[in-house]
This record gives C-alpha cells, sequence and structure tokens, in this order.
C-alpha cells in the first residue's frame, strides 16, 4: 500500500529530499528563499514545493549565481504555490544569457593564457608579439590582458 505524500514536511524531511542539511535549510529561510509554516509546538513546516525552490538553488550556487540573484528572481515567483512551466523558462533565459557571457569571457582568457605561455617569454615587457614596447603598462599594473572588460583592477598588495 502507498501513502499519499504529505503537503507539509519537517526540516528534516526537506533536508533529506534536498540532500542538504537543517542548517542549509534554516539558512534559505532566514534569506527569505523559502517559508514555512508553524505548528502548534512552533516547528518549521514547509510546503512540498520548497523543495524546487531549493534545487533551483543548488543549480544556481553550480552555476555560480549569487543567492541574492536567486533571491530576486524568486520574488516574481508565487509564494503559495508550485512555479509553472513559464516561471522557470524565464528564470531559465535569464541565467542562459548570464552563462553564454560567462562562457565568452572565459573563452577570451583561455586564448590570451595560452597566447601569452605560448610565446616563450617570461616579460611582458619585452614580448614582441603581445606587448611591443611595454604599451600596456599605459594602462595600468597587473595582468592587462587577462582582466575582464569591466575594468576591474587587481588588487594592491
Amino acid at each position: 500500500m502507498t501513502t499519499a505524500p504529505v503537503d507539509l514536511l519537517s526540516v528534516g524531511e526537506v533536508a533529506r529530499r534536498a540532500g542538504i542539511a537543517t542548517s542549509a535549510v534554516r539558512f534559505y529561510e532566514d534569506q527569505g528563499l523559502i517559508s514555512s509554516e508553524r505548528t502548534a509546538g512552533n516547528q518549521r513546516r514547509y510546503r512540498r514545493h520548497v523543495l524546487r525552490r531549493i534545487s533551483l538553488i543548488l543549480v544556481a550556487k553550480r552555476l555560480g549565481i549569487p543567492l541574492s540573484e536567486v533571491a530576486e528572481v524568486f520574488t516574481g515567483l508565487p509564494e503559495d504555490r508550485m512555479p509553472g512551466k513559464h516561471d522557470w523558462e524565464r528564470i531559465s533565459r535569464r541565467w542562459a544569457e548570464q552563462l553564454r557571457a560567462r562562457r565568452t569571457e572565459l573563452e577570451r582568457l583561455e586564448d590570451e593564457l595560452t597566447g601569452c605561455i605560448g610565446c616563450g617569454c617570461v616579460s611582458l615587457r619585452r614580448c614582441r608579439v603581445l606587448n611591443p614596447g611595454d604599451e600596456l603598462a599605459a594602462e595600468g599594473p597587473g595582468p592587462r590582458r587577462l582582466l575582464p572588460e569591466e575594468g576591474l583592477l587587481p588588487v594592491e598588495e
């Protein structure tokens, strides 16, 4: 005999189903990413759909997407029911564009790094291929060709 799923889950059940620690469940709630109801004994109970939200949090974590952005996309999701297919598609499109941009940047870095290592020189000051006449020194300190376009500068030592 199979029993029907319980609509409200304990923090331990959510943690077990999501594959995370109970402290992570409470942390996500403290951050406003998920919510719970309280029993008469003041125990937390979570609606089943928080498992989807936690799954999305875990995917975002693997993609390097900060929790602040996860919170931002969650503001457009219904709190009282399971988000629908269109909700997930909207989030997916948003993050796919970010991943494409990150992939492009990583490929550019890889090309630059390979080019730099491939030329065999130790000093960019003397590099006639990538930095003739040390032209990059005018742009500032650090690995000028390997810094992102946003103008981030290396940390001062």
